[in-house]
């Protein structure tokens, strides 16, 4: 018996916390690192592949791919794709750009998520180079045009939803993250020496 000396009431509260406890650590700990594992394996939910270099075969047949961007709540970038869409050939290494600026006075991070969709396109669109591997920072005013290499997998022509794949969209959101140490470090200066004139 899990807890012989309880009784009752007791015996019924400590087996529940028990199992709350339990279901709680599962759900931290186990599930995240699986589940994102299977998405990067399955491309569900729009997780897309990432490769070293481009794909092996490229068909004759073609897909359209159409950019997306977007920011979260109270980032203050602007941020778009350069160019809407583009048709790339199956196997093809594309490359597309999107262009973030920082309007304010003060340096900003930001790491981007995204989504491919359709999701049975998730596991075949496979990125080569990325802006959202890292967190990006743009000082006051600043504008940059972020490279993201891809191709859409071969493979996806063989599988029984993604052979009517004709059109795929890749989205962007930006959030806004901690500048990293250095660039905090020396933000601190300036506001110390602010409140010292204040």
């Amino acid at each position: 018996m899990i807890f012989p000396r309880l009784q009752g009431n007791n015996r019924t509260l400590a087996l529940l916390v028990s199992m709350v406890v339990t279901l709680t650590f599962t759900t931290i700990v186990i599930i995240p690192p699986f589940y994102d594992w299977f998405c990067r394996v399955t491309g569900f939910g729009g997780t897309t592949a990432v490769a070293e270099t481009g794909a092996d075969t490229v068909l004759d047949q073609t897909v359209k791919v159409r950019f997306d961007a977007s920011l979260e709540q109270g980032m203050p970038w602007t941020f778009k794709p350069v160019v809407r869409s583009m048709e790339v050939r199956i196997g093809e290494t594309g490359l597309a750009f999107y262009e973030a600026h920082n309007p304010t006075d003060r340096p900003v991070a930001g790491t981007a998520s995204f989504n491919v969709y359709p999701y049975a396109a998730g596991g075949y669109f496979t990125k080569i180079e990325c802006f959202c591997f890292t967190e990006q920072v743009l000082q006051p005013g600043e504008t940059v045009q972020m490279p993201v290499s891809f191709y859409v997998d071969p493979a996806m022509v063989e599988d029984i939803e993604g052979q009517f794949v004709h059109e795929i969209v890749l989205s962007y959101t930006f959030h806004e993250t901690p500048l990293p140490d250095e660039q905090a470090a020396l933000q601190t200066p300036a506001a110390d020496n602010a409140s010292v004139v204040n």
